[in-house]
């Protein structure tokens, strides 16, 4: 059994895998189906194993995500206070009327 994707390409990537298709004989279609095949798909149809990444690329991918810790500041606290959640929306409705 087969299935049909689509994806987007940019248009570097789609120029790299069309000269490399052209070469090999191959429709961009059919290079970019053998390509993910060999990336994800052992010769006897089974997944590929994902290696795991190591405590020290783990530290990175976290250091890398806690850098956006903090990256929005509204300018005052906020929280899960319904009552101050519904005053908020209720000023941001009441000035969105008043302009329109």
């Amino acid at each position: 059994m087969s299935r049909a994707l689509s994806v987007e390409l940019s248009d570097a990537a789609f120029t790299a895998l069309e000269l490399r298709a052209r070469a090999a004989g191959k429709s961009p279609a059919d290079l970019a189906a053998v390509l993910l095949e060999q990336q994800f798909v052992n010769p006897n149809g089974g997944q590929k194993p994902q290696p795991l990444p190591d405590e020290q690329a783990k530290q990175a991918a976290r250091e890398r995500f806690e850098k956006h810790f903090g990256a929005v500041n509204l300018g005052h606290p906020t929280g899960a206070d319904n009552e101050s959640i519904d005053a908020d929306l209720a000023r941001a409705y009441d000035t969105r009327h008043e302009e329109g």
